[in-house]
């Protein structure tokens, strides 16, 4: 088995890098052949993980956060939606925020994560695909993506989010969480985004049907219970569900921001209502919007409205604890 790391030592503030000679040697003892490459910058992850899927690389391991598990991920799709080798992909976490690896029953310890990654145990997940503009073109307001020219593709496993959740991602990213942890960082994050925003209405395409959602605060779709740093869904999607989970905020205002809280760090069932709802979607589309233009997945900003979300064609098969 030939394996492929991908190691980013500005995970966590840089003390990423400081974990690496730990994990060499627990690969070295584990019998494990490998290379390894340091990365430059997340799309350098991304550039590195599609050069090892083309040199048919058994595993190719993520080593870093979130962000690093993301890029990885994308190297191994074109942009059609298909995969483009058999190559498995495996993690060992040295972020900030394992939200994926809560996912998909991935160990943060690194003894445990290198034992994993030995077993080669399999859980072959469903990816989502979004397509989005790389540039915000206000012109595009009100208009879906056949009059966008030409849109970029990414992929992602745990959740999307566009409106008030991309802010949030940027400014939960800017460095408060190394000060203030990730719980604590996200939330006052949030309460300061929350401060700033401007709602504003959306023209949503779900499931081929077309409605205007109005006074508009964010839109999650996604796979997994984890959605950010505590946030979290009591979603009832399984491996082999085809669909999206819609998480949907509205009409949001300091009365019934405590109730909203409440409700997205519980994890609990809830019942819809004017403020908070969940459906499920095969297929979204969202229109262009000059206000709140911005869109991020797993846990990073990446583009622009509008936006089409659906399934890749292809699995992905991951390393996983049994």
């Amino acid at each position: 088995m030939k394996y492929f790391l991908i190691m980013n030592p500005k995970s966590q503030g840089g003390k990423s890098k400081k974990r690496f000679h730990h994990i060499w040697k627990l690969l070295d003892h584990g019998g494990i052949k490998y290379r390894y490459e340091t990365t430059q910058s997340l799309d350098h992850a991304r550039q590195l993980s599609q050069f090892a899927n083309k040199q048919n690389y058994d595993v190719i391991v993520a080593i870093g956060g979130d962000g690093t598990i993301n890029s990885v991920l994308n190297g191994f799709f074109d942009d059609k939606g298909n995969k483009i080798s058999d190559s498995r992909m495996g993690v060992i976490y040295t972020g900030t925020s394992p939200d994926f690896c809560k996912s998909y029953n991935i160990p943060l310890n690194l003894d445990e994560a290198v034992d994993t990654l030995i077993a080669q145990r399999c859980r072959k997940i469903k990816v989502g695909k979004v397509t989005f503009l790389k540039e915000n073109m206000k012109m595009l307001n009100n208009y879906g993506l056949e009059k966008a020219g030409v849109p970029v593709v990414g992929y992602f496993v745990c959740c999307a989010n566009i409106d008030l959740g991309a802010t949030l991602a940027r400014r939960a990213n800017s460095g408060i969480r190394k000060y203030a942890g990730d719980f604590l960082g996200t939330f006052l994050s949030l309460i300061s985004t929350v401060a700033s925003y401007r709602a504003n209405n959306f023209t949503i395409v779900k499931n081929e049907r077309k409605t205007i959602v109005e006074n508009l605060y964010n839109i999650s779709i996604g796979r997994t219970r984890y959605i950010a740093s505590g946030i979290k869904l009591n979603t009832r999607l399984d491996d082999d569900d085809d669909r999206f989970y819609c998480l949907t905020v509205t009409n949001l205002n300091w009365m019934n921001f405590p109730k909203l809280v409440k409700k997205i760090y519980s994890g609990k069932s809830f019942k819809n209502n004017h403020i908070i709802s969940l459906d499920y979607c095969d297929k979204l589309e969202i229109y262009g919007n000059f206000l709140n233009p911005e869109i991020e997945y797993d846990g990073d900003p990446a583009g622009y409205l509008p936006c089409r979300i659906e399934l890749a064609n292809d699995t992905l098969e991951l390393v996983v604890k049994k």
